[in-house]
C-alpha cells in the first residue's frame, strides 16, 4: 500500500512539474495550444514553426482595445507585419456572458468594420489559452521567434491611457521586438507591464 501510494505522489508530482513547465516564460519555447477561429476553423500555435507570431489579446468593447483599432493602430501592424511573414492571432478569452464575448455575427460584423487584418480571431471561452499565457489585460501583446521562443511579453506600447491622441507618442515596444527578431537581433525589452482592461474569463 506504502509503494503504491508513493508511486502515486510521484506521479503526480511529475504531472505537476509537466504542467508547471508548459505555461509560458519568456526566452522558453512558447506552450502550444489548438483553438477555433470565428470562421470555424481550427488552428495551432504548431502549424505555423519557423514562423514569428503576435498573440494579442482581444476585446472590442475595451476602451484600451478601442484605442488601437478606432486610431488604426493594430490594423496598420497586423497588416505591415503580415507583408513580412508574421503571423497575427488575435485570442479573445472573455467568457460567454461576458464583456467581449460575442457572437459570431457580432465578430464578423465589428472585424469588418475595423478593417480587421489578424491572420485569425481565436475564440478561447473556457479561458485556457489565456491563462496558459497569463493574459492579463485586453490588449496583451506576445511575440514568439521563428525558434517558437516567447521574446517579448508586455504592453503593446508606452502609454498606458485609452487616447487614442497618445498613440504617436508612445514607445512601441511590439513594434521594437517584431523589428528585432526579423532584423535577427535580440530582444533588448523582453517584458513590460501590460495595461488595458482586465481578461474577462
Amino acid at each position: 500500500m506504502k509503494k503504491i501510494f508513493i508511486t502515486s505522489l510521484f506521479v503526480i508530482l511529475l504531472t505537476g512539474s509537466f504542467m508547471f513547465a508548459q505555461t509560458a516564460a519568456i526566452d522558453s519555447k512558447a506552450p502550444n495550444f489548438t483553438l477555433k477561429d470565428s470562421k470555424g476553423n481550427t488552428h495551432s500555435l504548431s502549424d505555423f514553426a519557423g514562423k514569428t507570431v503576435v498573440l494579442e489579446w482581444i476585446n472590442y468593447d475595451c476602451p484600451f482595445v478601442k484605442k488601437h483599432y478606432d486610431g488604426k493602430n493594430m490594423q496598420k501592424l497586423q497588416k505591415e507585419y503580415a507583408e513580412k511573414g508574421v503571423i497575427w492571432l488575435a485570442i479573445c478569452s472573455s467568457a460567454p456572458g461576458k464583456q467581449g464575448n460575442f457572437s459570431i455575427e457580432e465578430i464578423t460584423k465589428r472585424s469588418n468594420a475595423h478593417g480587421f487584418a489578424a491572420a485569425a480571431y481565436l475564440i478561447d471561452e473556457d479561458g485556457k489559452v489565456g491563462k496558459l499565457y497569463d493574459a492579463k489585460t485586453t490588449p496583451h501583446m506576445y511575440v514568439i521567434n521563428p525558434e517558437g521562443n516567447l521574446v517579448y511579453a508586455g504592453a503593446i506600447d508606452s502609454i498606458s491611457s485609452s487616447d487614442k491622441a497618445d498613440i504617436d507618442k508612445a514607445e512601441k515596444y511590439v513594434v521594437n521586438a517584431l523589428n528585432s527578431v526579423l532584423a535577427g537581433e535580440a530582444v533588448t525589452t523582453k517584458t513590460t507591464k501590460p495595461y488595458g482592461c482586465s481578461v474577462k474569463y
